[in-house]
């Protein structure tokens, strides 16, 4: 098995960029994530309670462990401000040998 299978990506859109840094501090200070990345700025379309509505969002990328998403999860959407927030888990397929030993370490024990 390759062994950078162990990560997850986690992908999820945030009304603003303060929001995404509230939300990739925490799961960092918790080191439930190893690293957060902020995109600033996208055009979200979607339907809501009857309408397409469009707004822009940012979207914050958080680096875990397979052990550790599903606690990130819990974390992400206690913080997040949409009823209905999108927290979309993808498998890493690859990394490289040094940043794959780096995310290791900065993944606590307690998540995992």
């Amino acid at each position: 098995m390759d062994p950078t299978a162990e990560f997850k990506l986690l992908y999820m859109p945030c009304p603003d960029a303060d929001t995404a840094k509230r939300i990739g501090r925490a799961a960092v200070e918790a080191r439930l994530a190893g690293c957060a990345n902020i995109l600033p700025s996208m055009t979200a379309i979607y339907e809501w309670e009857g309408a397409v509505e469009e707004a822009g969002e940012c979207v914050l990328l958080l680096k875990t462990s397979a052990s550790a998403a599903a606690r990130l999860r819990v974390l992400v959407e206690r913080e997040h401000p949409y009823e209905i927030p999108a927290v979309l888990t993808l498998p890493l397929e690859d990394a490289n040998a040094s940043y794959a030993a780096w995310l290791r370490q900065r993944i606590g024990p307690e998540a995992a």
